[in-house]
Order: structure tokens, then sequence, then C-alpha cells
């Protein structure tokens, strides 16, 4: 909200972060009455859920994955600029795994958590699976608006803990959702398949951060 602050004021952010481990849900999940329960078992196993304003699904945080926000101002209407928005920052991140010799695009993903139309997706033998989520949030004050774009990208993180965690989550809420771990990949899994019998760079996390760091220096809006 302090970037939203200050985008609303003219200056733009753009940050690459991590966090620990979590979960974080959009605010509606609180109309279910297992919510608490839910996530006190969470937190117990090291997961605790938080609540976040955009919409979609549940997402995991922690180790492994790097983080994309973008906050600055925008004209135009929300219903006439969420597009670009989703396009400007998949197409930045794409980019950047292009350089890696990873072949990204904008697509959904069934089965992934918080589907999308705008995830990012890696074709390996015909079968398209999830290395990047994305979000946005729109505020208005005083007759200006700004944007907070945000990205989540699987580094190096297992996937297949990723969705059980997530998955452990929905059946303690019984909201009926399941993920499916092969919908998903990470940019070290695509890295070995783009370069095989190639051992995966052990500076993986930080090549990622300098070719989106090179990149959002020149493209941030």
């Amino acid at each position: 909200m302090a970037w939203l602050d200050a985008a609303l004021d003219g200056q733009a952010t753009a940050a690459l972060w991590t966090g620990a481990p979590a979960l974080v849900a959009p605010l509606s999940y609180r109309r279910n009455a297992q919510l608490e329960a839910a996530c006190d078992a969470s937190k117990a196993r090291g997961w605790p859920v938080r609540l976040r304003r955009s919409g979609g699904g549940v997402v995991p945080q922690g180790p492994g994955i790097l983080n994309v926000t973008l906050a600055y101002p925008c004209a135009g209407s929300a219903g006439d600029m969420a597009e670009p928005v989703y396009a400007h920052l998949c197409q930045l991140i794409a980019k950047a795994l292009d350089r890696l010799g990873i072949a990204a695009q904008a697509r959904p993903v069934p089965g992934s958590f918080c589907d999308g139309r705008f995830n990012l997706a890696v074709n390996h033998q015909g079968v398209y699976r999830k290395i990047a989520g994305t979000a946005q949030y729109w505020r208005r004050a005083s007759g200006r608006q700004a944007v907070l774009a945000h990205a989540l990208l699987i580094l190096d993180a297992d996937p297949a803990h990723l969705s059980a965690q997530a998955n452990q989550f929905e059946a303690a809420l019984a909201s009926g959702r399941h993920y499916d771990a092969q919908a998903l990949t990470s940019v070290a899994q695509c890295w070995q398949q783009a370069h095989p019998g190639s051992s995966c760079p052990t500076n993986l996390m930080a090549g990622v951060r300098q070719e989106l760091t090179h990149l959002l220096k020149t493209h941030v809006a």
C-alpha cells in the first residue's frame, strides 16, 4: 500500500524480493467458516497464512521464489488497462527467461494454483507448465490512479512441495480445490531441460535477478 501511495504521487517503484515460507490467500477466503482452523493448522506446519487485497486463489511463498512487484501511476480505466498491465509484466519476465534459454508465454494452466490467463508457462514435450503467476491491484484517489502489478516466479523451489502445502490448506477448508504438482515447473527445471547434460548454475537466483534488474531499469512505466 505504501508503494501505491507513492505511485499516486507520481513515483514508480520496482522491487525484486523473496519472503519466508507462507501461504497468501485473497480476502475472499474469509467467507469460509473453516478459515481460522485451517490457518492454525498451516501455521503449525511452518506455513503461516496471510491475506491479500488482490483476487485469485491461494499461492505459496518462500525460499526459491522470486517476487517482482511494480507500482506506478496509470492513465485510463482499470477495465481498459488491466490486460496491457499484465502483458507488460509478462513480457519483462519472459524476456529475462529467454536470455537463460527458457521460452515462456502467457496462458492459463489448468490444475495450477491461482490459475489465470496471465500465468507464464513453459512448453516441455507438448505439455505447458506454470512457471510464474501474476496479479494486480488498483487504487484511486483525488482523480489519480495507480496500479500494483505483481508476479511470483518459481526459481528453484520444489513444485511438488508448493502444491502439497496449498492442497493441505484447501483440504482443511473443505473447499474442493486441488492443485496438480505436474502443472508447475521452475526456472531450475527448465534451465536443465534447455541445457541437457549441464548442471544447474549455483547462482541461478543472482542471474535471474541481474537480468530482471537490467530490464526493469529501462522498461518500468
